[in-house]
């Protein structure tokens, strides 16, 4: 790591180098960019970090974290130039709502479990709504810019808390196949937005099931589908590159057939054999 000698390797300094920028003088991409454009980026550099995780690859995770942060604390540097906060504020307000939240350690509260942690959260997060006006559905409380897989889990988490739930995973696969049947009648009578009705039911009833068994979320494994996709399709680029057929002119059965070939190297990388997958 090489750093100019009046920096150091700290929010601190990153702080200071967004603000030269966005001085007189400074950059001018930088002096343009508004709270409303960085936002557009900040989804992106917080999915660049999750891809990251994903792949385990501890270089690119400290990257785009760094990407992550000097968006956030560019966002600070613009809402100080409105009057509104500065991001030691922000840093004030998380480390404030940290030791408020986590009273078994800073203060006298008890919680031995990570469930008894869970219920002294929602205790104290209950007091601090106290003062909000209150939310007309628990739902209210399910943020509505979330990605569409986690709002589907998320609204379903918060009614189970009431008791409005599936009894174990048998139910809900039962419920799969129950949508699963009524897109094929969708589809059999040609109507085609109850197609689209049925096909969002039968997405968030399998969202549902990566919810209730308490693992991955549908996110994660969608991400995990998404890379096992392209890592399969990529070996049919490599393959027909191979035996020089263009992509366009090898048709659907030689793909499918390298695809086929793609699955099994998989599991012979996995010691999963040469039986068919």
């Amino acid at each position: 790591m090489t750093l100019r000698p009046e920096y150091t390797p700290d929010a601190e300094s990153l702080e200071r180098i967004l603000k030269r920028l966005r001085a007189p003088g400074g950059c001018p991409w930088d002096r343009e960019q508004t709270r409303e454009t960085l936002s557009r980026s900040l989804a992106e550099e917080a999915a660049e970090v999750l891809d990251a995780i994903d792949r385990g690859n501890a270089p690119d995770i400290c990257d785009e974290l760094g990407d992550l942060l000097m968006n956030v604390i560019f966002q600070a540097v613009v809402a100080e130039e409105r009057g509104e906060f500065t991001f030691q504020d922000v840093c004030g307000g998380i480390i404030d709502k940290m030791i408020r939240r986590h009273a078994h350690i800073f203060g006298d509260a008890k919680a031995e479990t990570a469930g008894d942690v869970a219920q002294l959260w929602e205790k104290i997060k209950a007091g601090e709504r106290k003062d909000k006006p209150a939310p007309q559905s628990i739902l209210d409380k399910v943020p509505p810019y979330l990605s569409a897989l986690n709002r589907a889990e998320k609204l379903q988490k918060k009614v189970s808390k009431v008791g409005f739930d599936w009894d174990d995973q048998a139910q809900i696969l039962a419920k799969i196949e129950e949508e699963l049947e009524e897109l094929k009648e969708a589809f059999a009578s040609g109507d085609a937005a109850a197609i689209d009705d049925e096909f969002g039911d039968l997405l968030f009833a399998a969202s549902n099931l990566a919810r209730f068994r308490n693992g991955k979320t549908s996110e994660e494994l969608l991400r995990q589908s998404n890379r096992k996709f392209e890592t399969r399709f990529r070996y049919i680029e490599r393959e027909l590159a191979g035996a020089g057929i263009p992509l366009e002119e090898a048709g659907i059965d030689r793909m499918e057939a390298l695809w086929q070939a793609a699955k099994q190297a998989e599991k012979e990388a996995a010691g999963g054999g040469k039986e068919n997958a």
